[in-house]
C-alpha cells in the first residue's frame, strides 16, 4: 500500500516538475471545464503539444479530459492536487519543527 501511494506521488510530481504542466492546471483551477482549444490558446506550441501536455497531466490523473461532441474539455481533479498538497504539508510541519528545536538550541548556545 505505502509504495502504491509513493508510485502516485511520484507520477504527480513528475507531471508538474514542468512548468507548462503547471500553467495549465493553474488555469484548470482557476477556469474549470475549458475546451482544450481554449487551455492551448495562450502557449505558444501548437494544439497537440498542448494535448500531449494534458495526457501526462491525465496519466497522473490530475485532469480529466471530456469529450462533448467534437470538443473536448479539461478540468482538474482536485484530490489528487489534495494529496500532494498534505504530503507536502506533513514535511512542512516537519521541517519547522526542526528549525525550532535548532532556534532553541541556538538560543541556549550562543
Amino acid at each position: 500500500m505505502v509504495y502504491q501511494r509513493r508510485t502516485n506521488l511520484d507520477a504527480v510530481f513528475g507531471a508538474l516538475a514542468d512548468p507548462t504542466r503547471r500553467e495549465i492546471v493553474r488555469r484548470l483551477v482557476a477556469q474549470p471545464d475549458l475546451p482544450l482549444a481554449e487551455l492551448a490558446a495562450p502557449f505558444r506550441m501548437t494544439l497537440p503539444a498542448v494535448s500531449k501536455h494534458v495526457a501526462v497531466l491525465e496519466r497522473a490523473r490530475l485532469v480529466r479530459r471530456t469529450r462533448r461532441g467534437r470538443v473536448s474539455y479539461c478540468r482538474v481533479n482536485p484530490e489528487r492536487l489534495g494529496e500532494a498538497a498534505r504530503w507536502l504539508e506533513s514535511y512542512r510541519r516537519f521541517w519547522e519543527h526542526q528549525l525550532d528545536r535548532l532556534e532553541e538550541y541556538l538560543d541556549k548556545n550562543p
